[in-house]
């Protein structure tokens, strides 16, 4: 009877038991019951099929069962993959050493079993193969492109009124495509009132809305709910809760006139589904028509290419931060898990940090000691 989900199958647990092709019969074990494992911690099917393809590919590659591999045997398999014909990025090879480190974990875990068979049947145990110096360094350290960084609060500006001829534009023509302006105007500003990815800003429903009671001024508004937030790999959405901040309490009047008959309400397609953007054919719009829709705005708004929608979400953690936000409170605000990605996020405008080091300096000017030395 099993235990632990992974432990090592019954028919490998008898002393005595010969093996026809043991290292291959024991190596699909190994993989059959990580597989097991990984269904166990709630892990995605398609997670877990790419990760055990990586241990495959690696094994085929260093010519090796898991019980012999080595570092060195990793420094090939990524050199090779990412001096291939068709070069791997730096997130694909991270995959892949992150997968291979996950199995070799799993391996030397002594509840499973593993080690202590691969000692008796082959005098031989399996061990860590991969760390820090031999693989593509955490996505934290490299996440953000170099020229990846936040509106300022001029080119926002900029944004957003160009968003808005373009619904007062089609509107004065007599066009139909003034009403998926408008929608995509205020989901612009949403994304930015409350950091959401662009994924994030596509799934939200109207019944994502909830109240504050520290804020009642808010009403209906004080709170998101975000059910589709980025999660770990494979481990599916997870949720967060995003609170409406006064520095952006413009958007509880914008989220009452949008979900009201003159806004959402003017869609035929609104009763169909709760979704919070619905368009005029179906129930709920895509993010490509956000991206088509920012790209368009972006062009007549005259602003640089590198800002993306997800740029307003850098904008929002920014902002927040030069208001004064203690940065735990952003973090999680916008869900990251380590401080140092959202300290990747932040983009302070030079007017922020001569302010920064102005109070600094009043600050110790205005100190005892330095007032007992002025005084001397």
């Amino acid at each position: 009877m099993e235990l632990l989900p992974g432990r090592i199958p019954d028919f490998l647990t008898d002393q005595d038991v010969g093996l026809l092709r043991a290292e291959d019969r024991v190596f699909e074990a190994m993989l059959d019951r990580w597989r097991a494992q990984m269904l166990a911690r709630g892990l995605t099917t398609a997670f877990i099929r790419s990760s055990c393809r990586t241990v495959e590919r690696f094994r085929d590659h260093a010519n090796e069962y898991p019980w012999r591999w080595s570092a060195h045997h990793v420094d090939d398999f990524l050199s090779d993959q990412r001096g291939g014909a068709g070069p791997l990025s730096l997130s694909t090879l991270r995959s892949y050493a992150g997968a291979i480190r996950a199995f070799c974990a799993y391996l030397t875990d002594s509840r499973y079993g593993w080690a202590a068979l691969c000692e008796r049947v082959f005098a031989a145990v399996p061990t860590q193969v991969v760390f820090e110096w031999n693989s593509p360094r955490h996505t934290t350290d490299d996440a953000v492109p170099p020229r990846r960084r936040a509106f300022t609060k001029t080119e926002l500006q900029a944004f957003f009124d160009a968003a808005d001829d373009v619904v007062d534009t089609e509107f004065a023509k007599g066009s139909k495509r003034w009403l998926p302006a408008m929608r995509d105007s205020v989901a612009f500003k949403v994304a930015y009132a409350y950091g959401l990815r662009r994924r994030e800003l596509a799934m939200l429903e109207d019944v994502d809305f909830g109240p504050n009671p520290h804020v009642p001024a808010f009403g209906a508004f004080g709170s998101l709910q975000v059910r589709w937030a980025k999660g770990t790999k494979g481990s599916g959405p997870r949720r967060r809760t995003v609170l409406t901040v006064p520095e952006f309490e413009w958007v509880v009047d914008l989220l009452r006139f949008w979900l009201s008959p003159e806004g959402r309400g003017r869609f035929a397609t609104a009763d169909r589904s709760q979704s919070l953007w619905p368009s005029e054919r179906s129930a709920s719009a895509a993010v490509r028509n956000f991206d088509r829709s920012f790209q368009s705005v972006r062009k007549l708004a005259g602003l640089p290419e590198e800002l993306s929608l997800h740029a307003l979400r850098h904008s929002y953690v920014t902002h927040l931060i030069e208001a004064g936000y203690d940065p735990l409170f952003v973090q999680q605000q916008v869900g990251h898990s380590y401080s140092s990605t959202t300290a990747l996020y932040t983009s302070v405008s030079s007017d922020f940090k001569h302010r920064t080091i102005q109070r600094m300096i009043a600050a110790r000017i205005g100190s005892p000691e330095n007032e007992g030395r002025n005084r001397a």
